[in-house]
């Protein structure tokens, strides 16, 4: 099973003229979800019809055989290409589609949904055919992705669309004959520019007004019908913390050797040195006292690397400025020694625990070595904010774009460090930029501290 995290679901949704013009936009494209679907079902449904005209289609009784015969191999064998080469991918893509349609839920309807497909026994584009039909007919999320595809042709597609045809509607029918002769005006008694203007005002006003609302009932009604079942959501999440328990468990098993070794190899080795060169000075201080200052000199420059090579340790395990001043910061001192011209907005009231701001820091410091190394970007920007008990951290670069976690480490390391808090990691990189990153974790701040004298 696969588990796609999604934004929490807000308490009410936005009530501003934009976010209301945001939900219409976004139920229209709902809506065209919702076409491709019922394509795909029909494809399904001709399937069937085929295979039942086909079995209705045997003979019996007196008749022309042959034409009987002509007309039974042609349902057939129209039923059975469609079933070998579609019925598979289009169920695959009607897959694909149910799981837009749960991501977009989450940040388009502030209703996250959980996912719930059973993993394929084996490469699924290797698969025989009778083996993948089977790992789809028998997954009962598929049969949930078929019902929804049915509601969302019957019920769903007029929550989507009907802010959007009051808006339409009331601008174009009502209100454009108003000013323009250019449309004519509906015909009904009364149909007089007043009328025509109260009633297309109406439609605006409720067509905005309701747009928030009917979107949040869309991602609702989706919840119904595409939500596994308690039970399976309670196994995802078991099998979730599994995975990122065991991930962070790695993680951290790895950082403890890359401080031993940095100390082995840094520090000690520069600690021994110092030993050395202090034990021949003492040997020497008696019979050669200018050699012996020489290396003394030599053994407190030894220190002094040594110093601040344990500094520059001690900084990669937990920065000072993390500790003392917080997440803002501590990023707004990293962006200091980083040779990228970086616009910094932090609007933080409050500290995140300390585990959640460590993880937060180290994933920006990673974005920013690989827009350094990678992106060949100007400018970036970085964006810190606490809304709706999310800790929300964007950093967009006008690099060149083309980053995704497949193929690299820097990302996907970022992801199991946010992977143990339930963070996620979204990624917009289109080929020649910008490239915007959106992490998010789910925590509370703590009041700042202050001082009384």
């Amino acid at each position: 099973m696969t588990v796609n995290d999604s934004h929490p679901a807000r308490s009410r949704p936005r009530l501003s003229l934009g976010s209301s013009l945001a939900a219409a936009y976004h139920g229209v494209g709902l809506a065209g979800l919702m076409l491709a679907e019922a394509g795909l079902v029909l494809v399904l449904v001709g399937w069937v019809l085929l295979a039942v005209a086909g079995i209705a289609s045997v003979p019996v009784g007196p008749g022309d055989g042959n034409q009987r015969t002509l007309l039974i191999l042609l349902f057939l064998a129209v039923g059975l290409v469609i079933g070998r080469f579609l019925v598979p991918s289009v169920l695959l893509t009607l897959r694909q589609l149910a799981s837009l349609t749960r991501r977009l839920a989450g940040e388009w309807c502030g209703v996250p949904i959980a996912e719930s497909y059973r993993p394929p026994p084996g490469d699924p584009a290797t698969l025989h055919y009778t083996a993948r039909l089977r790992w789809l007919l028998t997954d009962v999320a598929t049969w949930r992705d078929l019902l929804w595809a049915a509601v969302n042709a019957l019920v769903g597609w007029i929550l989507a669309v009907a802010s959007a045809a009051l808006i339409v509607v009331g601008g174009v029918v009502f209100l454009v004959p108003v000013v323009s002769r250019a449309v004519p005006p509906p015909a009904f008694p009364g149909n007089t520019k007043p009328t025509l203007a109260i009633i297309g005002c109406a439609m605006l006003v409720a067509g905005v007004a309701a747009a928030p609302w009917l979107l949040r009932g869309y991602g609702l009604l989706a919840a119904t019908v595409l939500a596994p079942p308690r039970k399976a959501e309670l196994a995802l999440q078991v099998r979730h913390l599994s995975q990122t328990r065991s991930e962070a468990l790695d993680t951290g098993a790895a950082e403890i050797r890359r401080i031993e070794r940095d100390l082995h190899d840094g520090a000690q080795a520069r600690l021994v040195a110092m030993g050395m060169t202090l034990d021949a000075a003492g040997q020497i201080i008696d019979t050669n006292p200018d050699a012996a200052r020489a290396l003394l000199a030599e053994a407190r420059d030894s220190s002094v690397k040594a110093l601040a090579e344990l500094r520059a340790l001690v900084r990669g395990i937990h920065p000072p400025v993390l500790a003392d001043r917080g997440l803002g910061d501590a990023i707004a001192a990293l962006t200091l020694d980083t040779p990228l011209r970086i616009h910094l907005a932090s609007d933080l009231h409050g500290r995140p625990p300390a585990p959640v701001e460590s993880a937060a820091f180290f994933a920006v410091s990673e974005l920013l070595a690989n827009v350094s190394k990678h992106a060949e970007a100007r400018e970036t920007w970085i964006d810190i904010r606490h809304t709706d008990g999310m800790l929300r951290i964007g950093v967009t670069d006008n690099g060149r774009g083309g980053a995704d976690p497949a193929r690299g480490s820097g990302l996907r390391g970022i992801e199991r460090r946010l992977a143990p808090f339930d963070g996620i990691l979204a990624i917009s990189s289109p080929p020649g930029g910008p490239t915007a990153v959106t992490m998010e974790i789910p925590c509370e701040l703590s009041l700042p501290k202050t001082s009384f004298s």
